[in-house]
């Protein structure tokens, strides 16, 4: 199933994505629901980020391609995104006007079913969703200057995600892929992930207790590209879709 969490009317919903239509769902994809009859054309609603997460996770250094001469991790690399950092498809990445340099980071975005803590790895698909897009926005002059990453990652507009929640996805081989104005500057398989979705949720799961619609982006493939003002960056993955978001020079 592709969710879509959307606002038609003054009413955001969540609903089926059916080719060019979207079916409400009768409630959250984290409840017991089911698909109504209440029907919107997808070019007549708002798509909006596809869940809202008490947290966002994410895992870095997690290609070998990403590392260059850095070794490689022995434990996933989590570090916390502020869910006030969360935007949907479309909306504006703004690009702080004090950092030297934004880049983008294409993500496969893992989203959490139900309620769970210290997860085997042979059960960690049981509490996934389903997977969207992400953009793990970064500031690099910031990131190698403070002490931790709360602002390179974590800034207003920093994680886009979309455009929808792909329920029946296999994560294990899928193609990441970004493009800035329509140049292709990342593409690469999750088959090369040094640490796998199991592996991830089990290792995460085993220090904080993971809530329906929590997030985690499960890092990047190779060399992120540069985000300037006027530019727009797609996030694409295979069998979910396309996340567009134009970035613009904080005023």
């Amino acid at each position: 199933m592709k969710i879509a969490r959307y606002l038609a009317h003054g009413q955001i919903s969540y609903g089926a994505v059916e080719g060019d239509m979207v079916k409400q769902l009768s409630a959250s994809p984290f409840e017991e629901f089911t698909i109504t009859d209440h029907v919107h054309p997808l070019s007549e609603v708002k798509l909006l980020a596809p869940c809202v997460p008490t947290k966002i996770l994410a895992i870095g250094l997690n290609y070998s391609s990403h590392l260059h001469d850095r070794p490689g991790p022995t434990e996933p690399m989590v570090f916390y995104k502020t869910p006030t950092s969360l935007i949907g498809p479309d909306d504006t990445i703004i690009r702080p006007k004090d950092t030297e340099r934004l880049d983008e980071e294409a993500e496969l975005v893992v989203v959490i079913k139900d309620r769970c803590r210290n997860v085997p790895a042979e059960e960690a698909m049981q509490h996934v969703l389903g997977y969207t897009c992400g953009n793990d926005v970064s500031a690099r002059d910031w990131q190698s200057e403070d002490r931790n990453w709360w602002r390179a990652k974590s800034a207003d507009t920093f994680s886009p995600a979309g455009p929808y929640i792909v329920t029946d996805l296999d994560p294990s081989n899928v193609r990441v892929s970004a493009r800035i104005n329509g140049k292709e500057v990342q593409s690469e398989s999750t088959r090369y992930l040094i640490f796998d979705i199991p592996a991830i949720v089990a290792y995460t799961s085993r220090y904080v207790t993971l809530e329906p619609g929590d997030m985690i982006y499960t890092g990047t493939p190779g060399e992120p590209g540069e985000m300037k003002d006027g530019d727009v960056c797609e996030i694409e993955i295979e069998g979910i879709g396309i996340l567009r978001n134009p970035i613009k020079l904080e005023q």
